[in-house]
Order: C-alpha cells, then sequence, then structure tokens
C-alpha cells in the first residue's frame, strides 16, 4: 500500500514510536522484499529509502518501479523515499518518477541558503502531493574504521528556532553527533539538543546514523519526537553476510534465486528487529 506517510509519521511523533527508513541498495529486489515482508508480517509501517550512489547501477527508476511492485504486495503502508538528495534538481527527478516522500538535504549550507533551497522543493513537492524532509547539523561521514572523515556539525537550537521561521518541512534532521557508516568506540550522541528542540515544536524529527548507535539512545530519541530511524549500514552488509553465508552452506547447485531467498529470509529477521526497536509494530 503505497502512501507518502505524512499521517503515519506525525502519529508516530505523538505516540511515541517511530516509523524505520532502510536503504535499499538501489533498487535491490531482496532487501526491498525482505522490507516489506518484515513490514507486513508485524503490521508496521515502512519506509524503502533510496540514495542517489546506489542507484548508479540500476537506476533510480528501477527503484520506484521495484518498490512500487512490492508495495503493492502487502496491505501496510509504505512509502518511497529518496534520503540526502543534495540539489532541487535530483529532487525534482524523484517526484517525477513517483516517489512518495522526497529529502533535500542543504545541511552544509550556510542557513539562509538551505531555507531557500528548502522551500523551492517545499513548494514543488507540493504539486505532487509529496512530504520533504529537511536538515540542519551536517552529519559526519566515516570510513571503513569509524573514523570521521568529513567534519560534523552539531546543531545549535537557536539555529534550528530560526530555521523553522524561515521554512516549514514536514520533518526535519537534526545533526546530534549522529554519522553514516560504522561508528569507532561510542558515539557521543546528544540527545539534549533533541529537548530543547522539542521545547519550541512539534515537527516529526529523524534520526539518521542508526546503525551502532546503542538502543538506549535511539528510544530515548523516539520519545523526544523521533518519528523516522534511518538505518543503512547494518542491512547492507547483513544482506551481504547472508549472500555469503549461503554460497558457503547453502546446496545452491547455481541457482541465484536459492541464494537470494536465503538472504532474503535472513534479511527479514533482521528487519523485523529494527521495526521492534522502533516499536513501530502494530502500528499500521
Amino acid at each position: 500500500m503505497l502512501v507518502t506517510n505524512k499521517e503515519n509519521l506525525e502519529c508516530a511523533s505523538r505516540n511515541g514510536y517511530a516509523i524505520p527508513a532502510i536503504n535499499t541498495q538501489g533498487g535491490n529486489y531482496d532487501i526491498i522484499w525482505a522490507i516489506c515482508r518484515a513490514a507486513e508480517e508485524l503490521k508496521s509501517p515502512i519506509i524503502l529509502a533510496h540514495y542517489v550512489s546506489t542507484g548508479a547501477y540500476s537506476g533510480n527508476d528501477w527503484f520506484v518501479e521495484v518498490a512500487k511492485w512490492c508495495a503493492g504486495k502487502v496491505s501496510v503502508p509504505v512509502s518511497i523515499h529518496l534520503d540526502h538528495g543534495d540539489s532541487y534538481e535530483i529532487c525534482k527527478e524523484a517526484l517525477e518518477l513517483g516517489f512518495t516522500s522526497v529529502m533535500i538535504d542543504g545541511s552544509t549550507r550556510p542557513i539562509e541558503e538551505n531555507v531557500e533551497l528548502t522551500n523551492r522543493v517545499i513548494a514543488e513537492a507540493g504539486k505532487y502531493g509529496v512530504i520533504v524532509e529537511a536538515e540542519i547539523g551536517e552529519l559526519a561521514r566515516l570510513d571503513g574504521e569509524g573514523n570521521a572523515v568529513e567534519n560534523k556539525n552539531v546543531a545549535d537550537p537557536e539555529e534550528v528556532r530560526r530555521y523553522l521561521s524561515l521554512c516549514k518541512p514536514d520533518t526535519l534532521a537534526i545533526g546530534i553527533g549522529n554519522a553514516h557508516g560504522y561508528y569507532r568506540g561510542k558515539p557521543d550522541i546528544k540527545l539534549d539538543i533533541l529537548k530543547a528542540v522539542r521545547e519550541f515544536t512539534d515537527i516529526p524529527l529523524v534520526l539518521h546514523g542508526c546503525t551502532g548507535m546503542s538502543e538506549s539512545i535511539i528510544k530515548e530519541a523516539i520519545k523526544l519526537g523521533v518519528a523516522k530511524i534511518n538505518f543503512g549500514t547494518e542491512i547492507r552488509y547483513r544482506y551481504v553476510e547472508h549472500y555469503a553465508d549461503g554460497l558457503k552452506n547453502l546446496d545452491h547447485q547455481g541457482h541465484s534465486w536459492k541464494l537470494s531467498q536465503y538472504a532474503n529470509d535472513k534479511l527479514t529477521e533482521d528487519v523485523k528487529a529494527i521495526i521492534r526497536l522502533a516499536g513501530s509494530e502494530g502500528k499500521a
């Protein structure tokens, strides 16, 4: 059941749970179907997320078509989401292709430029009835050892207040010390920023970089109004590991579909664990 998830995210924010958004590796059927299967079995709304870079092989249109097909096979709400779109042009392309949710990430820009870009995307998305996620406070990027390779910018609550006075996205990701990739050691997640932001806005918040973050931190963030939690790194590594395990231990006889089914079954259980962490089981 393909939706924009606007009402679901608002409901999640009000009621203390979150909707998982899981990166799909550019339209990989095994991954997308595992996500949808898990959501259907646990009766959870779900978000299929797509980075432009992961669509380089198969195409952004391929992701949309596979996601639509899989969403049509389940009864729970599914949205297809452009994650970290960094330009008006890529967001417009996503809208034209049929994405039901887009993120415009202007967090590397000064606030005024971020606002201008966000408002431009909001206006375009409004033509399609699609929701917009924005970001303030740039996330760190981590290398394979968990070391920061880019400076992170932990958001200032007063800057968030100013930003929201100038534009009105449907959801907002805020930099609080989180990062993309595997963390090296314990990440310094600043929940006090979320608490401060919650004092002046009830906009549904988004937490990126959940792979490797402690479950207690994620759950506390959800209590503070995080309505969408993002997982990418964990799922892509788990998928490859399951496939490798199948190659080694499964009597696949060279049938790729047997390996895909094996990895899909294993990954479905991984996604279920994320759904339970989010608290969204039974919320569809």
